[in-house]
C-alpha cells in the first residue's frame, strides 16, 4: 500500500514544524524508504501505518524517532575532496599563521549526521599536520538527530561506509576491524565533540568558528529560513573565518554578508570586508 496524501502532507508538515526542512512534493518514495524499517521496528506494516498511528498520539518518543529518520541525511568521509585539498594545502597553513600567537583552531561540521565529516577534519588535521601539537584545536559537531549523534560518537561503520571517500592509509592508520564493522581510534575521536542542535531553533552559545562546514544542508530550507541561518553563521564566525557550502549551495541573493573565494574547481566563503 502506497503513502496516502493526507499523511504524506502531515507528515511534511510535522517536518518542517519541527525542523523547518521541506519535504517537496512528489516525495512519497522517499518517506516510505526512511520510514518503513521504523514501522517494522514498531510492529507496524508499513509507512502508512506509522503515520497513522502517529497522528493519534500526542508527542512522544516515536514522534522524534520519525523525525530522526527523515533527517538523516547522506554523508561521506572526505566527501567532494576538493574542500578538503582546499583546507590541506591553502586555508590550514594560512590560519597557522595568523593564529601563531594565540595557537587555537576551532572547525565546526554542522548538520554532522554519523560523523564522516567532523571525523575526515580531525584525520586531516592528525594526519597533515602532525595533531598540531603546542595547538589547541576544537572540532564540534552537530546535528538534530540524536540518534544519529549516538552513531557518531561511538565511531563505528560498516564495510560500505568505510569504502565510500576514505583513503586506504586513513583506514588502516585510524580504524581497526571489530568484526563486519570498523572501530575509529579513541585519538581520533576525542578530537570531536557531538552535540544536539537544530539549526532551524534558537542557537545554543557557540565559539567563534576559524572553519564552518556547512555542507549539503541550506538546500532543504526555504529562502527566508536559508538567510536565517547564514546571517548566525556569520555571528559565529571570527572575524576571518571561512564557510564550506555543498557544491550546489550559494550564498548569493541570500546573504550579501559573505564573499565568494575561489580556489581551483572549488570555493568557500568569507565574511566581506
Amino acid at each position: 500500500m502506497g503513502l496516502a496524501t493526507a499523511e504524506f502532507d502531515y507528515l511534511c508538515r510535522f517536518v518542517n514544524d519541527r525542523s523547518a526542512i521541506i519535504i517537496d512534493p512528489g516525495k512519497e518514495y522517499l518517506v516510505e524508504s526512511r520510514l518503513t524499517p521504523l514501522a517494522y521496528q514498531e510492529g507496524l506494516e508499513s509507512a502508512q501505518k506509522l503515520l497513522e498511528h502517529l497522528r493519534q498520539k500526542p508527542a512522544n518518543g516515536l514522534h522524534r524517532k520519525v523525525l530522526d529518520a527523515m533527517t538523516n541525511n547522506e554523508t561521506i568521509f572526505f566527501r567532494d575532496a576538493a574542500p578538503f585539498q582546499a583546507l590541506r594545502q591553502s586555508v590550514i597553513p594560512q590560519l597557522l599563521q595568523k593564529r601563531a600567537a594565540e595557537r587555537t583552531l576551532s572547525f565546526w561540521s554542522a548538520a554532522a549526521s554519523s560523523g564522516q565529516e567532523a571525523y575526515s577534519l580531525a584525520m586531516l588535521v592528525s594526519d597533515d599536520f602532525a595533531g598540531l601539537p603546542g595547538w589547541s584545536v576544537s572540532i564540534l559537531g552537530t546535528d538534530i538527530s540524536t540518534a544519529i549523534l549516538d552513531r557518531a560518537r561511538q565511531g563505528r561503520y560498516s564495510q560500505l561506509e568505510v569504502n565510500r571517500g576514505l583513503p586506504a592509509k586513513c583506514l588502516t592508520r585510524h580504524f581497526s576491524r571489530e568484526g563486519v564493522e570498523w572501530q575509529l581510534s579513541s585519538s581520533i575521536r576525542s578530537l570531536v565533540e557531538f552535540r544536539e542542535m537544530n539549526l532551524a531553533e534558537a542557537w545554543p552559545a557557540l565559539p567563534q568558528f576559524d572553519v564552518v562546514f556547512l555542507r549539503n544542508v541550506l538546500i532543504y530550507f526555504s529562502v527566508e529560513k536559508k538567510r536565517e541561518i547564514l546571517r548566525k553563521v556569520r555571528e559565529v564566525m571570527r572575524e576571518d573565518g571561512l564557510l564550506f557550502l555543498g557544491t550546489a549551495e550559494t550564498t548569493l541573493n541570500l546573504d550579501d554578508g559573505f564573499e565568494r573565494v575561489p580556489w581551483n574547481n572549488t570555493s568557500y566563503y568569507q565574511i566581506r570586508r
